[in-house]
């Protein structure tokens, strides 16, 4: 008897259903989870705000639980991110940002079952580039040779601003031209390279510091041997801009290696491992063809070439 009523009081608090996880509890989790993936901080960032928004709007809502989020709420947020004016790429980007969190929800068991919603459109335009011309006026305008060899670099490896603040000396082998990028995207390293003329304009640079640098000191210097932030290189570049007429940014010098690898006749698949792309999802949106480039192809291997 006394056994039975041991088992009985005990029963109720072995089997319980777990309570369903609050918002907040479940927001943190995803944080944690995007944080060990070692993403960068700009896209923790980005993760943080766009996620937290979305849960805040939840809460606005009456949902106190991911269990009670259904596929109708992402589009109505969507819809009321969109009412604020904000630009295609800001929205496509927030929207994004809840799909990640939505599913994972999903994957940890936060969310019964998968929701889904249509990702707003995004107009697809041409990304800026430097042609010719527009890089060589960009490469007069550099008032160093520090800024001289930086513009080259970023030309000739497609690195990321992040990626070429993060360089050190020991990263760049003048003999063979490898570039190691330690810090890529998700904290992946992977090799970049450099020709020649980037090599030489490094040399060039080097023989105007100080003294000869460790291997594990920052490519990019200050004038006082700091290294160069990635907000001192978009001041950097905002001065270059004004002195060569034309908008020249990391990214658009990434965007310029792209295009002119792909005219110079380098594959697709090395273009993007070089510019630390997992996939060629973005073939389109990095390396859209102007009119000459197809009329020049065209010419290449039209009717006239084989009939």
């Amino acid at each position: 008897m006394r056994e039975e009523s041991f088992i009985r009081v005990l029963a109720p608090a072995t089997f319980c259903v777990p309570s369903p996880a609050d918002l907040r509890t479940s927001l943190e989790d995803f944080s944690l989870y995007r944080r060990a993936l070692r993403l960068s901080p700009a896209t923790l960032e980005h993760y943080r705000y766009t996620a937290g928004e979305f849960v805040s709007w939840l809460e606005s809502q009456g949902v106190m639980s991911p269990s009670d989020v259904r596929a109708s709420h992402p589009r109505a947020w969507v819809a009321a991110v969109s009412e604020r004016g904000v630009k295609d790429t800001t929205l496509h980007a927030k929207a994004r940002g809840v799909k990640t969190l939505l599913r994972f929800w999903h994957s940890e068991g936060y969310i019964p079952q998968a929701i889904g919603f249509a990702m707003p459109e995004l107009e697809k335009k041409r990304l800026p580039f430097l042609d010719l011309e527009e890089f060589r006026a960009a490469l007069k305008a550099c008032s160093t040779p520090r800024d001289k060899a930086l513009l080259l670099v970023f030309a000739d490896s497609g690195v990321r601003r992040a990626e070429a603040a993060a360089l050190n000396w020991e990263d760049v082998d003048l003999a063979t031209g490898s570039l190691l990028v330690r810090r890529g995207k998700g904290g992946k390293a992977r090799m970049s390279a450099i020709g020649a003329r980037s090599r030489r304009a490094i040399l060039a640079y080097r023989r105007t510091l100080p003294a000869p640098p460790q291997p594990s000191a920052p490519l990019w210097q200050t004038r006082d041997a700091m290294r160069l932030t990635e907000r001192g290189m978009h001041a950097l570049f905002d001065r270059l801009s004004k002195r060569a007429g034309l908008k020249v940014t990391p990214h658009a010098l990434r965007r310029t290696f792209a295009l002119m690898s792909l005219r110079q006749g380098m594959d697709v698949i090395t273009i993007f491992r070089l510019m630390g792309r997992a996939t060629t999802e973005m073939i389109s949106h990095y390396l859209m063809l102007e009119e000459s480039d197809l009329l020049r192809s065209h010419e290449a291997h039209r009717l006239d070439s084989w009939l």
